[in-house]
């Protein structure tokens, strides 16, 4: 069982992040999915086919950590997995936010054959926990689309296993993921991951 008063506070935070996204046209009509954590084994999470610009508490439903909907008889999102695996795989995990913004699609569809965007000196890098410097580094693994969520979910628990410092990824034409321990950490990564793919977009058209 879950805590009633904590999933109504994790379901506001998903609502008005949704207005958020929608307002900055990162999530546009019934795409993407947001999920936040109830407790160790709780989460709630967006249902599916529903307008991220309109959430009301109907659109909220709690899964536990297998994906499976609980006192609930709508249907959570189809890439539901992919939220679950962040939340076993980083215990600290508190938000997870999936957009689909054109800078998102458009910049992994570029990378054609590439499984990955890194990104350097750019000082928004600082906007990712452990980033100190626009010296350092930060790789974002592109991984391709697909129907077979179950292995896009254990190729990219895979991923991180190995990866542990990741703060997001790309699905090819499809978009970003990323997460936090807070919402407001969550949105802080989704606005710097924006800034620095548009960047990135940018220096493709003026060194062409």
């Amino acid at each position: 069982m879950f805590d009633v008063t904590r999933y109504a506070v994790a379901a506001q935070s998903l609502i008005d992040a949704g207005r958020f996204l929608y307002a900055n046209g990162w999530s546009p009509a019934t795409s993407s999915n947001y999920s936040a954590r109830i407790d160790a084994e709780h989460i709630a999470i967006t249902v599916s086919g529903r307008h991220k610009g309109q959430l009301g508490a109907g659109d909220i439903m709690v899964v536990d950590l297998k994906g499976r909907p609980v006192q609930s008889e709508t249907k959570s999102s189809a890439e539901t997995l992919l939220h679950t695996v962040l939340y076993e795989q980083f215990p600290e995990t508190g938000v997870v936010l999936h957009t689909h913004s054109v800078n998102a699609t458009v910049l992994s569809r570029a990378l054609a054959g590439k499984g990955k965007l890194e990104l350097q000196d750019y000082e928004l890098q600082k906007a990712f926990p452990g980033m100190t410097t626009h010296e350092s580094s930060l790789v974002v693994p592109i991984f391709e689309n697909t129907q077979d969520i179950v292995a896009l979910s254990e190729e990219t628990r895979d991923w991180f296993a190995r990866h542990p410092e990741q703060p997001g990824y790309l699905i090819r034409g499809h978009g970003l993921y990323t997460w936090g321990k807070t919402m407001a950490d969550c949105l802080r990564h989704v606005e710097a991951f924006e800034f620095l793919f548009a960047c990135e977009l940018e220096m493709m058209r003026v060194t062409k």
